[in-house]
């Protein structure tokens, strides 16, 4: 059905909606599941404080509650690509807003610690499904000549949702005289901060009822009918329907449906193409990037800047997170997702590198010497940049693209399983690692930007153009 120098006999390749805005509609609704991924990741940093206070707890103890949510996260991500398969996408995508939406209530009021904790990791049971069915999702729907631009809205709505998260924590500290522990109508300031969620949860699940389900979900369930006007609707009548389907359902009956046993090699466990997944999504992590939206509030606290100014520093690291995760969206289709890569890697590395040495200083009253403060705030937001110009972006359009059909939601399952829990590593280590050097903890997160860099050139390969049937 394909060839090599043609492309698929469909003229999928080529293809273009007679209705682009009603696409982007799809695109933005299934993105809401990363709006509240990353609401519901970064809400908890103007909550830390109080959290720790409230209960009379360490930073070792703090660091688990902040962190295990991430354990529910890697659960949901394992298991959202079976679930996928078996139901579909759109109920996926509901069954992830109830819990979502259950989740922002139990937090909002906990009566103990270890109910908290609980509540913590139903939500990351959540964000993990929905870190899954998201790429999958949009990568289906989306026209080939258009798909690295609308996997990109994935993590712009990750960086919608920090930003947003975190402005509400400033708008609650406002109302609360700048008291994490507050009054406000009987609830505490930081309450208030997690139960908030409740809206977007619920508005998440609305939005998947106005949504088609996936025609490749389709056509693997017989309801080729039904896939053929979906396909219609995102590709365009433009394109041999039935020649798309005919390909889609080739490309799928190559092997039977995807399942974990399908991702296993003959020498190293998984097949090589599923460990670049891994590889791909434990390096977005390891480079510290949530450090700077978990603990944010916290760590300009502890050199001397006062609570009020850390809220507001963090949410202009956001700022700077959604202006990258832009400039990526409008480049990814045309550099390519390798190019934007390697140029995050050496970015991040050298910004790393300098936030390293900034750190490194002796702090004079509680706080960083002038000059190192200032190198401190402008490094960390040039990292914050250079991560979302590109591996916050490209990972997710890679891990929406790169597998088979056959493979794709198992593959991601277990590639976003492994990114969960890099992240809950880094979220855990971090209190410890900043109470024994907090530049050396840096210095960690910069070798593992550069080890980034080799990876990319040797292992993986640019996706740019092609359609899903042609990967693999």
């Amino acid at each position: 059905m394909t060839s090599a120098a043609n492309g698929p006999a469909s003229g999928a390749r080529e293809a273009h909606p007679d209705h682009l805005g009603h696409v982007i509609f799809i695109t933005a609704a299934a993105a809401m599941g990363g709006f509240l991924f990353g609401y519901d990741s970064s809400v908890i940093n103007g909550a830390v404080e109080a959290i720790r206070d409230r209960y009379d707890i360490g930073s070792g103890t703090l660091a688990q509650v902040i962190a295990i949510a991430l354990i529910g996260c890697a659960i949901g991500a394992a298991t959202a690509g079976r679930i996928a398969d078996r139901i579909g996408r759109i109920r996926c995508m509901q069954i992830a807003s109830v819990l979502f939406t259950a989740s922002a209530i139990g937090s909002a009021l906990p009566f103990a610690l270890w109910d908290l904790a609980m509540w913590r990791i139903i939500g990351g049971f959540a964000i993990g499904m929905a870190s899954v069915i998201g790429p999958a999702y949009i990568a289906e729907v989306s026209p080939p000549a258009y798909r690295g631009r609308l996997g990109s809205f994935q993590q712009a709505a990750i960086v919608i949702g920090i930003a947003i998260s975190q402005l509400v924590n400033y708008a609650v500290l406002q109302i609360a005289d700048g008291d994490q522990r507050g009054k406000i109508l009987g609830l505490e300031a930081w309450q208030w901060m997690l139960g908030v969620m409740v809206v977007p949860a619920i508005l998440y699940g609305l939005l998947s009822f106005a949504i088609p389900e996936s025609p490749r979900f389709l056509i693997s369930v017989g309801k080729k009918a039904e896939a053929r006007k979906i396909l219609e609707e995102v590709e365009g009548d433009k394109i041999d329907l039935d020649a798309r389907v005919a390909e889609i359902e080739t490309a799928m009956h190559r092997e039977h449906k995807s399942s974990f046993k399908d991702l296993l090699g003959n020498r190293f466990f998984f097949l090589p193409i599923v460990w670049v997944g891994i590889g791909l999504s434990m390096f977005q992590q390891l480079v510290g990037i949530n450090v700077a939206f978990y603990y944010s509030a916290t760590l300009w606290q502890s050199v001397g800047i006062d609570p009020t100014d850390s809220f507001f520093y963090s949410f202009t690291t956001s700022i700077i997170n959604i202006i990258g995760t832009v400039i990526a969206m409008v480049l990814v289709d045309r550099v390519g997702r390798r190019p934007l890569a390697l140029v995050g890697s050496v970015g991040m590395a050298l910004a790393l590198a300098v936030e390293a040495w900034a750190f490194s200083a002796d702090l004079v009253d509680g706080k960083l010497p002038e000059t190192q403060g200032v190198v401190a705030l402008v490094a960390a937001h040039v990292f914050v940049l250079f991560f979302a110009l590109s591996w916050g972006v490209v990972v997710w359009v890679f891990l929406g693209e790169m597998f088979p059909n056959r493979l794709r939601a198992a593959a991601l399952g277990v590639a976003v399983f492994a990114q969960w829990i890099a992240n809950w590593a880094i979220t855990a280590s971090f209190p410890s690692l900043a109470d024994w050097n907090l530049s050396g903890t840096y210095i960690i997160y910069a070798c593992f930007a550069v080890l980034s860099i080799p990876f990319v050139l040797k292992f993986v390969k640019e996706t740019k153009g092609k359609t899903l049937e042609e990967m693999g």
